[in-house]
């Protein structure tokens, strides 16, 4: 393993403690504007680590699944945002 190999796992790493961080807030809120932009942001988090994983590996199949999942986490952020305006959740 290389040690651009390293750095780059590394890196990924270090992304997942943060996504486990944010998790606090996804759990906690304490609106639901707060819990939609951790979701928005773990899920980002996501892409980005698979996307240096893939990087790390050389696996370019992998960048394919990182798109879909970014194309995925943008929807849904419009769809929960959307559910929390028609529920009145915004002030």
């Amino acid at each position: 393993m290389s040690f651009v190999s390293s750095v780059l796992l590394g890196a990924a790493g270090a992304l997942v403690l943060i996504s486990l961080a944010i998790a606090y807030r996804l759990v906690r809120g304490p609106t639901m504007q707060d819990r939609v932009i951790a979701v928005n942001v773990i899920g980002s988090n996501i892409v980005v680590i698979i996307a240096l994983v893939a990087a790390a590996t050389g696996e370019a199949s992998a960048l394919d699944i990182a798109i879909v999942y970014a194309l995925l986490n943008f929807l849904m952020s419009i769809a929960i945002s959307k559910f929390t305006v028609e529920r009145g959740g915004v002030l």
